[in-house]
């Protein structure tokens, strides 16, 4: 709740230029409607250049608007004191390193308890009002998927960086601990990936009868060979659902761990569903890891406001440690 009515000043950013005014302060205040924000303009709590603005009234680059906001936000994200390791944080973006078995964002079957929710949390900590800041998440990593993900705080660094991720300006890479032993030091996977057909889920495949297939490339590199498997660095050069899993799968060597994919294209039988508790019942996939043991371990970007080029890194997770430590001390 608001206990007293906040004021912010903005200046009207060129790729915003032209927009009403309630249309552009929604966009910085992400946990505000158009309409919320229509309202506080009606309200006489919105002044533009200093003069009280209404709401038709566009906005254009270098102008100053001012907002009073006298009540709470309308589109709250619900907060959650959820554990974060926070790899960096600045003024505008944090990166985070997610643990697995975490969810990114709210859906229905899980409304809480994801990194959205803790993200959420951690912000309200050091916003001046509850819900001011709403984590724009620019892209997303499976839920056992561990390691590096990038957050926005702010319209504008979310808008940059989202537009980094869509034309392939990022570069990421993961290491996987995969079946079998890779034979060859490096390479790249060059397969087309598409939607596997007449299957409900959202499952992937290089299939020659895959659903709209696009072009695909993932990079590799060995970084340990073990007795049965294979540590391996992936670098994905373009960005389709599930790519390191289906493609290290297509040449035969699955994520060691993984539900769905596996040797040559094919699929694994359906497992029973999750109970409520978020386990599943039967068996492991894999003695070594309950979970694909996938972890994104580097991340790099322009930094959207500052133009530096930064570089994170990840360790390896405990439960990923202990797998490869496992499959280090197999016999054959």
């Amino acid at each position: 709740m608001i206990d007293a009515p906040y004021r912010a000043t903005l200046t009207v950013e060129k790729h915003l230029s032209g927009v009403r005014i309630d249309t552009f302060l929604a966009k910085h205040f992400r946990s505000y409607t158009s309409w919320r924000m229509h309202r506080l303009v009606r309200a006489g709590q919105v002044t533009l250049n200093g003069e009280p603005a209404d709401p038709p009234r566009r906005v254009f680059t270098g102008q100053t608007v001012t907002v009073r906001l006298i009540e709470p936000p309308d589109d709250l994200m619900p907060a959650e004191s959820i554990p974060l390791r926070i790899v960096f944080e600045d003024e505008w973006l944090i990166v985070v390193d997610k643990p697995p078995g975490l969810i990114v964002h709210p859906c229905g079957e899980r409304p809480r308890g994801t990194l959205t929710n803790a993200v959420q949390w951690h912000l309200d900590q050091i916003a001046a009002v509850k819900g001011l800041l709403k984590p724009g998440v620019v892209h997303r990593l499976d839920r056992d998927t561990s390691g590096l993900i990038a957050v926005a705080k702010d319209h504008l660094s979310h808008r940059l960086l989202a537009t980094q991720f869509e034309r392939g300006r990022v570069a990421k890479g993961y290491v996987a601990l995969v079946e079998g032993v890779i034979q060859c030091d490096s390479g790249v996977i060059d397969l087309p990936i598409g939607r596997v057909r007449g299957c409900s889920s959202a499952l992937m495949t290089t299939r020659a009868d895959a659903l709209d297939a696009r072009p695909s490339r993932t990079a590799y590199e060995v970084l340990e060979r073990l007795p049965t498997h294979t540590l391996v660095k992936a670098k994905p050069r373009t960005g389709r659902l599930h790519q390191i899993r289906v493609h290290l799968a297509a040449i035969g060597h699955p994520v060691v761990g993984d539900e769905y994919y596996a040797p040559h294209g094919e699929l694994k039988p359906p497992r029973p569903p999750l109970l409520p508790d978020g386990t599943r019942p039967g068996p492991p996939i894999s003695p070594f890891i309950p979970r694909h043991a996938l972890h994104a371990a580097e991340l790099s970007f322009t930094h959207p406001i500052s133009g530096e080029w930064m570089t994170f890194t990840a360790g390896l997770p405990e439960d990923m440690r202990l797998a490869v430590n496992a499959v280090r001390e197999l016999r054959l």
